[in-house]
């Protein structure tokens, strides 16, 4: 049976299950091929708006949100904090209570608090997804990331996965920890004590989640290494000693990537701090998967938007095969669409974010 997602909005992995999480990465499959066609485009949310609301910066999340609506065919309006009327005093509600009355179909936020999506998800009738929440989660950044490791290694089941670095500060690693351990992988991370704390291992329950305080010890075995950028704009305090110190001892380099398996692949969400978390050899190597994992983002969010945007007369198990290109007609059969029936938004307290300092006001991966 096909699996639907359990709600309206995509706020966090955090409560999403394994058959959702499965469904969204098969859509997101039969995406792919569209942006392989001459004509990168099908009418599938024809007649719908989303509004990218963007009080970050961001290059590859904005952008390929940005082009995923747009070869869907919907509307997409850009919506930046510097053009937005926040500079003028106005609130984040009100400014949601303004779009709101513009009638949108979805609305996709970064924002430099932890739940921000979630209050917009209170007072909006339009469908939230969250791209990002100061250091608490970017569910598409792990799905996309997910689809990539599924991609090479057919099966979650057992896989080892090893994630290094700035942890503290991180939304990726978080949303990552719990989709990863939810469909069956081992999760390693590691990094500096200071940007690694043992509590990061109360994120999931069980044993499938563990800290350790070499990265050696993470990386050992491991199936997939991802690398986190080291977020240089939130080292207010002394959290390292020096960038130097923290690439001899932390950063990834291929001496220490040959403790994984021969098959191992490396992956970063970027952008990167070349030399200091990864080194570019590392980076530019046979095994990374860094430009896949741009690619399958957008994948990804094409997805995203057509689950929950219901584009009209799609088939959720494969919606490429039922609509033609840009110039073309949507083909006879139809079905419902798969957006989620609740209503209600998810406002589960962020207290797993406050628990390992995931309340930063400002993040990017």
């Amino acid at each position: 049976m096909k699996a639907q997602l359990s709600q309206r909005h995509l706020l966090g992995i955090r409560g999403l299950s394994a058959d959702e999480i499965t469904h969204i990465l098969d859509t997101a499959e039969t995406f792919r091929e569209i942006s392989e066609r001459e004509i990168k485009k099908v009418p599938t949310l024809r007649g719908r708006t989303v509004i990218n609301l963007f009080f970050e910066p961001s290059t590859r999340t904005r952008t390929s949100f940005e082009i995923a609506g747009k070869r869907l065919s919907a509307d997409v309006i850009n919506v930046s904090s510097s053009s937005s009327s926040v500079t003028k005093g106005e609130t984040l509600l009100d400014t949601a209570r303004n779009l709101e009355a513009m009638s949108p179909d979805l609305i996709v936020i970064r924002h430099p608090s932890a739940g921000a999506p979630h209050q917009l998800a209170r007072v909006c009738r339009a469908s939230v997804v969250n791209a990002g929440d100061g250091a608490h989660e970017h569910p598409t950044q792990a799905l996309l990331d997910a689809l990539t490791i599924r991609q090479q290694k057919g099966s979650f089941e057992g896989l080892r996965v090893a994630i290094l670095g700035d942890l503290l500060h991180s939304r990726v690693a978080r949303s990552n920890a719990h989709l990863l351990t939810t469909l069956g992988a081992e999760v390693a991370l590691a990094g500096p004590g200071t940007l690694a704390p043992p509590e990061f291992a109360s994120l999931v329950e069980g044993r499938s989640l563990r800290v350790e305080r070499r990265i050696e010890d993470a990386i050992e075995g491991a199936d997939v290494v991802m690398v986190l950028r080291i977020q240089r704009e939130r080292q207010d305090k002394a959290f390292l000693p020096s960038l130097r110190e923290y690439a001899v001892h932390f950063g990834l380099t291929r001496k220490r990537l040959e403790l994984a398996k021969p098959d191992a692949i490396v992956m970063h969400p970027g952008p990167m701090n070349r030399g200091i978390e990864i080194a570019s050899d590392v980076a530019d190597g046979s095994r990374s998967l860094i430009l896949d994992q741009v690619a399958n983002g957008l994948a990804v969010r094409m997805a995203v938007l057509y689950l929950l945007g219901g584009g009209a007369g799609t088939n959720t198990s494969n919606p490429t095969t039922r609509v033609k290109d840009e110039a073309g007609t949507a083909e006879s059969q139809s079905s419902k669409p798969a957006a989620s029936s609740a209503d209600e938004p998810a406002t589960e307290p962020l207290r797993a974010a406050v628990s390992v300092g995931g309340t930063g006001t400002e993040s990017s991966k």
